[in-house]
């Protein structure tokens, strides 16, 4: 006797494979509505599917944001540096 998909069905947040691709536009919804999703292969995790706004903060995509911000908020932000400045040597191009 063949078991039903909803006797072999995943716990809720965790998708078989096979449901996920059959089900994709309401994976992606529940991904917006309850976050994370998991989907298994032979019962092991395998990928999660996130957000493409969680995946550009977990990625951390350089944008330089945070360094900009840390530079305007320091209480040094109007402080002068005198940087001394070595003379470099240039080397002759052949063009």
């Amino acid at each position: 006797m063949s078991k039903t998909t909803s006797e072999n069905a995943a716990p809720p947040g965790r998708w078989m494979l096979q449901d996920a691709k059959a089900r994709f536009s309401e994976l992606v919804r529940r991904v917006h509505s309850e976050g994370p999703q998991h989907v298994t292969v032979h019962g092991r995790d395998e990928v999660v599917v996130i957000t493409a706004a969680d995946f550009r903060r977990l990625s951390g995509q350089l944008t330089g944001s945070h360094l900009i911000e840390a530079i305007q908020s320091s209480p040094y932000r109007d402080m002068d540096l005198d940087v001394p400045r070595e003379a470099m040597p240039v080397r002759d191009v052949l063009l």
